[in-house]
């Protein structure tokens, strides 16, 4: 007999407990990307594949859940990643000119396993801001990025930063296969590999690729990156910038600079980071820049953002409060006006109250989240303790 209670592998009910801690921790960020201009959106979780496959989602294709849409007979897919569509909507909705800052939350769903014990179905909240190209924008968000961790209560974190312009600095101009080949062993930091694969290559620029995945750790790196590069305009630049970053974060957040992380790198224009906590396998939250996602939407933007995933944070968010509950005998109500204990229930309510009435015809044991009572003297609401015969 099918055991009709099963969820498929790794997507998981969210119970009482932890959906209040969500549903909290959401709250806090929204709040805190509005305070600094950030306007909400909220996309659909299904869309044609071409536009979910743009950009970011290039590199999602298979972890897209596809179906077919019984309306117009094309290929929908059940979105893995929320930043393509807000930059649709950027490119396309709004159309605006000038900077647009723009946030959102709500779930992604992934057809394949992303890492261990992770959630086929993360709860995303994320911040993009559109049309600036400046660095200060890059420092814009990372800072906000921080301010929402502080929001979440994390604090044993790292915050990782890289360049994907010193990579495509590295290798313009060399065959687009060797490019593709030499991806991959920098995502293992394979040097073996990359001896082998750079071996027709100048001297300077074979040994500057050799260099790349050794170029991690503390911002230290970055004086040395400037000894092991070719000084190119690219490079310069992109170490420019990380120099800067570094700066404007120092005291805010550990940091550790890593020129070989190239995740994203087909979409990717700029500086990226990553945000690594203990106890987690993977990077708790990701963004970067992404200048050239917007072109196939009609208008090329300049982007950059972040996204954090709520789900993988749970076990360290703080619980809100526990709010104050109170039970409502049905003896309690009807020895009222209608339209009185309506008024002071709502006033109740609206301080932050929770009020659960009897219903007619019930047990009469107050709901156990209640340690008070709500009673009357025939004029008004009062509230007391729960009698211990009542609290059973």
């Amino acid at each position: 007999m099918t055991q009709r209670w099963l969820l498929p592998e790794q997507l998981e009910d969210l119970l009482p407990a932890e959906a209040r801690v969500l549903e909290a921790a959401r709250r806090r960020l929204l709040d805190l990307f509005h305070s600094h201009g950030y306007e909400l959106v909220s996309p659909p979780a299904l869309e044609y594949m071409e536009s979910l496959l743009t950009g970011s989602g290039e590199d999602a294709d298979l972890l897209t859940f596809k179906v077919v849409d019984q309306l117009s007979g094309r290929l929908l897919g059940l979105r893995a990643d929320i930043t393509p569509q807000v930059a649709r909507i950027d490119a396309h909705r709004l159309d605006r000119a000038g900077v647009s800052r723009l946030c959102y939350a709500g779930h992604v769903y992934h057809a394949l396993v992303t890492g261990a014990g992770a959630s086929r179905a993360p709860y995303q909240v994320g911040a993009e801001l559109f049309g600036h190209g400046g660095l200060a924008a890059d420092l814009e968000v990372q800072g906000l990025l921080l301010n929402g961790l502080d929001q979440l209560g994390l604090r044993d974190f790292v915050l990782d930063l890289g360049h994907v312009g010193i990579f495509r600095s590295l290798t313009e101009g060399l065959e687009p296969g060797l490019v593709t080949d030499l991806l991959a062993a920098m995502h293992g930091k394979n040097i073996p590999r990359i001896d082998e694969l750079t071996e027709g290559l100048e001297d300077a620029w074979r040994t500057a690729l050799r260099s790349l995945p050794l170029l991690c750790g503390g911002v230290e790196v970055l004086g040395r990156a400037r000894h092991a590069l070719p000084a190119l305009p690219g490079v310069l630049a992109a170490l420019d910038a990380l120099e800067e970053a570094a700066r404007h974060l120092q005291g805010r957040a550990r940091l550790e600079i890593d020129l070989a992380e190239l995740r994203g790198y087909s979409y990717h224009s700029g500086m990226v980071f990553a945000v690594y906590a203990a106890g987690y396998p993977g990077a708790v939250a990701r963004g970067g820049r992404y200048d050239a996602i917007g072109l196939v939407f009609g208008r090329a933007r300049a982007a950059t953002g972040f996204s954090i995933d709520l789900r993988d944070l749970l076990p360290v968010i703080a619980a809100p409060p526990p709010a104050r509950c109170l039970w409502l005998p049905a003896v309690t109500a009807q020895a009222l006006p209608a339209a009185t204990l309506a008024a002071e229930l709502q006033a109740l309510r609206a301080t932050g109250h929770v009020v659960i009435a009897e219903l007619a015809g019930d047990s009469g044991s107050p709901d156990p989240r209640c340690a008070q009572m709500l009673w009357t003297d025939g004029t008004s609401l009062q509230v007391r303790p729960l009698s211990p015969e009542m609290a059973g």
